[in-house]
């Protein structure tokens, strides 16, 4: 008597239908790609559109596609190994090389929360007038609200992160129609070049801001359990609908950030009206000044959302990255509780949000490195990630990245 095997829960999501099984395996590339559009990128391009025009265009791009191959790598060590990147550290490297990337991950997490804490109370601020620290406050309430979504199952988080996401991508592309753009001069900048050594510090900062080392942690923790697969045939299927996932979720984030840049060039660039030392507030300012109250409303919207969102990612990201490599975890709401004091002190101290916000992205850039070293190890070994494992370009083009980012790193630390 012959039996027939029971549905895997990969193949029930499919059986919902084309749109609807599809729309059902989307969603870990949304959860990362709010980080990619923190308030840090909102310092860091609007700095470098309205000190540099289209010039940097280029450093956008290049950024943006090295984050879908970096997340769609760590979306598929999930999926080949069950576990997470923080897991496979633990597992396949030396103890003392795991416990060091334990804890330098764990500043980055605290440079990662500055920035995003930071964005949120400032663009309560500008919507509201509240003061800097009240906002600061009310900014906790409303992150630790978002994270109890996650308490209740991972598809009301993902929903609510992507709602967050798209109110932040219309934001901006309401300004870019509203601002408008010079299209040549806007290709012109995807030629590679740097206009002088000044803009270093901010190519730095673009590439901190866009590269995200705790979400490189965090996307194989997405994905490593969301879905059951019986085989690797369900896997490698599942796999195309991850490189779907980020292609979206990461191209949304790679069209806020050019929006960014362009509006700052197009409105900014070569006029009195913008201070690079506090970069935000001159760009909402500005809009309001010069284009109208309603870009700087879905500036100050698009703030708060970002804000609000990546924070709340970022806080979820330091708890993967904790369990994953010491085994251990804590409330994740006591984690919220330390990951802010920071952003706090800095609202309390009264020190300038923009600057802290673009020292946090080169911050960031520094920790590169140590989230995508680990990952191109542990995915070019066919040990680990058995038919999955990356071909040799794939390794090579990640190879690469993580090369230029430790060369240019090295260099700012040279000429600073």
């Amino acid at each position: 008597m012959s039996t027939i095997a029971p549905e895997s829960v990969f193949q029930q999501i499919r059986a919902r239908g084309r749109l609807r099984g599809t729309v059902a395996l989307l969603g870990p590339a949304f959860v990362a790609a709010v980080a990619y559009v923190d308030p840090g990128n909102f310092a860091t391009n609007f700095t470098a559109g309205a000190k540099f025009g289209y010039t940097l265009i280029w450093v956008i791009v290049l950024a943006n596609l090295t984050a879908m191959l970096v997340q769609y790598l760590s979306a598929k060590a999930g999926v080949a190994t069950g576990r997470d990147l923080p897991e496979l550290c633990r597992q396949h490297l030396p103890r003392p090389v795991s416990l060091g990337l334990w804890v330098q991950a764990e500043i980055i997490a605290m440079a990662t929360d500055l920035a995003e804490f930071l964005g949120a109370a400032v663009g309560l601020y500008l919507l509201f007038h509240v003061p800097l620290f009240p906002a600061g406050l009310i900014t906790a309430v409303v992150a630790f609200g978002i994270l109890a979504l996650e308490q209740r199952g991972y598809r009301r988080f993902e929903l609510a992160i992507a709602g967050l996401l798209g109110i932040v991508l219309l934001g901006f592309l309401y300004d870019l129609i509203v601002v408008g753009a010079d299209p040549g001069a806007a290709a012109s900048g995807l030629v590679p070049r740097l206009a002088g050594s000044d803009s270093l510090l901010l190519v730095c900062g673009i590439i901190g801001a866009t590269v995200m080392p705790h979400v490189v942690y965090l996307h194989s923790a997405l994905t490593k359990s969301r879905v059951a697969c019986r085989d690797d045939g369900e896997r490698r299927e599942l796999l195309r609908f991850q490189r779907l996932d980020v292609l979206i979720g990461l191209g949304a984030a790679g069209l806020i950030n050019l929006s960014m840049l362009v509006v700052a060039a197009s409105l900014f660039h070569n006029t009195p009206f913008f201070a690079s030392d506090d970069a935000i507030q001159s760009a909402h300012d500005g809009l309001g000044r010069m284009v109208g109250g309603g870009a700087a409303l879905a500036f100050a919207v698009a703030l708060l959302a970002s804000g609000l969102s990546s924070s709340s990612v970022g806080t979820y990201a330091g708890q993967v990255v904790m369990q994953g490599f010491i085994r251990r975890r804590i409330p994740i709401f006591v984690r919220r509780a330390v990951t802010m004091a920071p952003a706090l002190i800095v609202l309390a101290l009264g020190l300038p949000p923009t600057d802290s916000l673009v020292i946090s992205q080169v911050v960031l850039s520094f920790g590169i490195p140590f989230a995508l070293v680990p990952l191109v190890l542990v995915t070019r070994r066919r040990d680990i990630m058995g038919v999955f494992v990356n071909h040799r370009l794939t390794t090579l083009a990640a190879g690469v990245v993580a090369v230029l980012i430790i060369a240019l790193n090295a260099y700012l630390l040279a000429v600073i």
